[in-house]
C-alpha cells in the first residue's frame, strides 16, 4: 500500500510553499527588524501542510506583537503561468 501512496504523490504536482517569519520593524508593514533572524519554518508540498505549520508558528509567537509568518507560493515563482490549484483559493 505504501507503494500506491508514492505513485500518487508521484502524478500529482507540488505546489510548493515556504513558511517564514521574523519580528517586523513596525507592525503597520512588512519590513523585518533583523533579516539574519528570519525563521525559516519550511518549505511544505500543499497549501494545506503550509498552512498547519504557519499556523502553529504563528500561534507559538503570538505574545510578540510585533512577530509575523508568511505563506510564500512557491510554486507561482517556479511556474508563473500555472494557475492555482482551486483548493488553494484566493491567498
Amino acid at each position: 500500500m505504501a507503494e500506491s501512496n508514492e505513485d500518487e504523490m508521484e502524478q500529482t504536482p507540488q505546489l510548493l510553499h515556504l513558511v517564514f517569519g521574523g519580528e517586523l520593524e513596525d507592525i503597520d508593514g512588512i519590513r523585518f527588524a533583523d533579516l539574519k533572524g528570519l525563521d525559516i519554518v519550511g518549505v511544505y508540498p500543499n497549501y494545506a501542510t503550509a498552512y498547519d505549520a504557519w499556523k502553529s508558528r504563528a500561534q507559538a509567537t503570538v505574545d510578540n506583537a510585533r512577530m509575523r509568518f508568511f505563506i510564500v507560493h512557491l510554486h507561482r515563482l517556479l511556474d508563473p503561468e500555472t494557475e492555482s490549484a482551486p483548493a488553494e483559493g484566493g491567498t
